[in-house]
């Protein structure tokens, strides 16, 4: 028997709500950590070499992996299968995360000041951190009607594709190119295998192992290797299987749990801490806090609610029935909760200037948490209970 798409889409819901409450705990945690007597611990732990790489390291390039293998099995699925199946659901998502890209951006480099630097940051306020923001929409209960959780959760698998193709083509320095044949050989067997209707998971599994450490090795970074094999990934299942049965659902829902409770949460905490002790007014208005703060609690809200809006003006999209223009003005600051994806490409763009890369943290915390503060405000003012 078939899943109930609509009560698969319930359950990602509540999976990715409860995933979003445990990573604010732990971004608080820590922060406190950071700032607390355990600071000169926490900050060394990281830097505490296993093999040949450090515990940051493995975190962000080896954890992670399997964060971004997830997304691309989501983005994958949903593209094919589900909510963006069709272009009519496609368009209105499509049109506010293109603007929730831009408009952060273009302020971001707008209060660059010209520092060539602080521009490697220009990236770092385009994101929307689903788990997060859906985490805050959770707390207004029944407020919110599906129908907009459905919307942000659409906008935020395209923020992310985005986010996937900007890592790729403007955080990479310097190829490898043995290692990136290698990467591109392991690549096509994987596709290969799709094609050739080999449904055995261990089989794609192992192969990525291997393409994750040809990409590691390649100078691309190494948790892009997780999206080009969740794009191999079959979505059917053999002639006479179930669609529950295919390799990318089995794979997309065992991997879903790990990720949401192990790897996110490790990430978020030891990537949200930082020292607060001597921060001034006067750093906190420098061109990288302040552009990335500004870009989610400004940008995010007139790229999400404008292009839509214009869209919608000149007949490309339209609104879902449940949901009004005074909710999407809500649901587009919740939008600039950044967190995870752009701590993450502040840790690449800021890779080489260790104060710059605190400065992106502290713009990221302090832009998302005001961002969500506004998006609760907003929804609880525009939004009946129900």
């Amino acid at each position: 028997m078939l899943r109930d798409p609509m009560q698969a889409f319930r359950d990602f819901l509540r999976q990715e709500s409860a995933a979003g409450l445990i990573l604010m705990a732990v971004a608080a945690a820590g922060l406190v950590v950071a700032n607390s007597p355990l600071a000169p611990h926490y900050f060394e732990v990281q830097h505490v070499s296993i093999a040949w790489l450090t515990v940051r390291y493995w975190i962000n390039d080896g954890l992670m992996a399997a964060f971004f293998l997830l997304i691309g099995l989501e983005i994958k699925r949903e593209m094919l299968e589900g909510q963006l199946a069709r272009w009519k659901d496609r368009a209105m998502p499509a049109a506010a995360a293109l603007g929730g890209m831009i408009m952060p951006a273009m302020i971001y480099a707008a209060l660059s000041q010209g520092d060539p630097q602080a521009l490697r940051g220009w990236a770092v306020p385009m994101a929307t951190d689903i788990a997060f923001a859906l985490g805050v929409l959770a707390l207004l209960g029944s407020r919110v009607p599906l129908a907009l959780k459905v919307l942000l959760t659409a906008i935020a698998i395209i923020d992310d594709l985005g986010a996937v193709l900007v890592i790729a083509l403007f955080y990479t320095d310097e190829l490898a190119l043995p290692a990136l044949a290698a990467a591109a050989a392991v690549l096509a067997v994987l596709v290969l295998m799709n094609r050739k209707g080999v449904r055995a998971l261990p089989l794609y599994l192992v192969g990525g192992v291997l393409l994750w450490f040809f990409v590691l090795q390649s100078g691309v970074h190494a948790t892009l290797a997780g999206v080009a094999l969740a794009l191999t990934i079959p979505l059917r299942g053999g002639a006479d299987s179930e669609m529950s049965d295919a390799p990318l659902h089995r794979l997309e829902h065992s991997l879903h749990p790990w990720v949401a409770f192990l790897v996110l949460p490790v990430f978020g905490f030891f990537n949200a801490g930082v020292s607060w002790s001597g921060v001034s007014l006067a750093e906190l208005a420098g061109p990288v806090p302040l552009g990335i703060a500004a870009g989610l609690l400004l940008g995010k809200p007139l790229g999400v609610i404008g292009f839509s809006w214009l869209a919608a003006r000149f007949g490309l999209v339209q609104l879902p029935p449940e949901v009004s223009w005074k909710q999407v003005l809500g649901l587009s600051f919740i939008c600039g909760i950044g967190f995870t994806m752009s701590l993450f490409i502040g840790a690449l763009g800021f890779a080489e200037a260790p104060v710059l890369a605190e400065q992106a943290k502290m713009g990221v915390l302090l832009g998302s948490a005001l961002s969500g503060i506004a998006g609760v405000v907003l929804l609880l003012a525009f939004s009946p209970r129900r």
